[in-house]
């Protein structure tokens, strides 16, 4: 008998995105975010979500009044946190961008969303008015307090009848959460996955940065030599996700590809990422091995970017490890820069980012004229945008507390 020959694996089942939607600093939708970003303009400044009087640090990125009517009755309006609102907003504009009806085949749909505070904000005012005059609090305030809230309140407004998961792994959740949609999607339990997040600012976060020393007075400054911390900011990002299949039967257009996910953790420390960077360049790696791309074919990368001093240098020298000398010239930017840190949610948004700069091939630039801190060794995109024509991958990353690792890659046009 002759040795047996091992089958190759089959090649993953191609997903697409076919829209998404996005609310941030910058305004609700994509076009204002598109703009404001093309125009390296910072959504950072004074905010009034809450009073930070008493904070050491003054500045967020708030999402601007007013918010567009949403299309629910009061009742159900009421018991919606920020966070919620921002996701419903997101998810139905990705959902018109995708031409998508979910209530065709409700069952074969599914929401995965990060969130790190859901409807904390709300729970902080029901315990201030609990402290100032129980008898006129109205416990509905709290109804999604949860970090569930915004994934259920997306599937419960539009009819989702598919799986509905959250994931709340610090400033990784919802890159996780878009590489879990994916995954369902390649093994069939889904044919189209609503993945994303939402956070809104409230004091528990605010005040929980400023006692670590972490946030910056003024706007953050990624990859810069004097950067001082980060900056806060709330919103959402929905991405819809196809199987391509699913997508072509409908007569949807691709507009970006989901080519690969990849996570680790460092097992390192709590809130300091571990300094050599190991944790992250195997996010990296284990993306771009998801997608069957090699680090010589990415054109740029969406960084985590917080603008600490840790942070910054620990994923420089990810980078470096994953793409060796290329880092040097390999454009990086830092959507933080422009619309904060949105904890749980900045995954998503920041996907959204790379898929527009995928689209137009203009990287965004982060805001500011200093240079980038030359100890670094990347090339860091900064005052304007950079043109990268032809530019067919990028990939985004997401770190966060506890050593969470989050990486995925996208590809410009149709399934091939």
């Amino acid at each position: 008998m002759g040795a047996e020959r091992a089958e190759a694996p089959a090649a993953p089942t191609p997903v697409v995105i076919t829209g998404y939607g996005v609310v941030s600093a910058l305004g609700w939708g994509v076009r204002p975010f598109a703009d404001g970003l093309m125009a390296a303009r910072t959504a950072i400044g004074p905010f009034d979500r809450f009073d930070a009087g008493r904070q050491r640090t003054h500045l967020a990125a708030q999402v601007p009044a007013p918010a567009p009517r949403l299309p629910l009755s009061a009742a159900a309006a009421r018991r919606l946190s920020w966070a919620d609102r921002f996701a419903l907003a997101a998810a139905a504009e990705a959902v018109r961008h995708a031409d998508l009806n979910v209530k065709r085949q409700p069952q074969r749909v599914g929401v995965f969303f990060g969130s790190s505070t859901g409807g904390m904000l709300e729970a902080e005012s029901l315990y201030d008015g609990m402290r100032d005059d129980p008898r006129h609090v109205r416990v509905s305030t709290i109804a999604s307090q949860t970090p569930a809230g915004p994934a259920e309140a997306v599937a419960r407004h539009l009819g989702v009848m598919g799986p509905v998961e959250t994931i709340s792994s610090a400033c990784a959740s919802a890159a996780i959460a878009i590489g879990c949609a994916l995954a369902a999607l390649r093994e069939g339990s889904v044919d189209v996955a609503l993945a994303g997040g939402a956070d809104s600012l409230c004091r528990v976060t605010y005040a929980g940065f400023n006692s670590l020393r972490a946030v910056d007075p003024d706007a953050c400054r990624p990859f810069r030599a004097s950067r001082a911390g980060l900056s806060l900011g709330e919103g959402s990002g929905v991405l819809v996700l196809e199987r391509a299949a699913h997508a072509e039967g409908r007569g949807a257009r691709p507009r970006a590809l989901l080519l690969g996910a990849g996570v680790s953790c460092d097992a390192h420390h709590m809130t300091t990422p571990e300094p050599e960077g190991g944790g992250a360049a195997r996010a990296l790696c284990a993306a771009l091995a998801d997608a069957g791309i090699a680090a010589a074919e990415v054109d740029f990368v969406n960084a985590h970017g917080t603008a600490t001093p840790h942070n910054d240098e620990s994923e420089a020298r990810a980078l470096r490890r994953v793409f060796g000398e290329r880092a040097a010239r390999l454009p990086v930017t830092s959507t933080k820069s422009i619309i904060g840190h949105l904890l749980g949610s900045a995954g998503a948004v920041e996907a959204v980012a790379t898929l527009l700069s995928l689209d137009s091939g203009w990287v965004h630039a982060m805001p500011g004229p200093e240079l980038a801190d030359p100890a670094l060794g990347i090339d860091a995109v900064i005052a304007a945008p950079r043109r990268i024509a032809g530019a067919r991958v990028a990939v985004s990353a997401n770190l966060g507390f506890g050593g969470a690792n989050a990486a995925l890659v996208f590809g410009r046009g149709a399934a091939r």
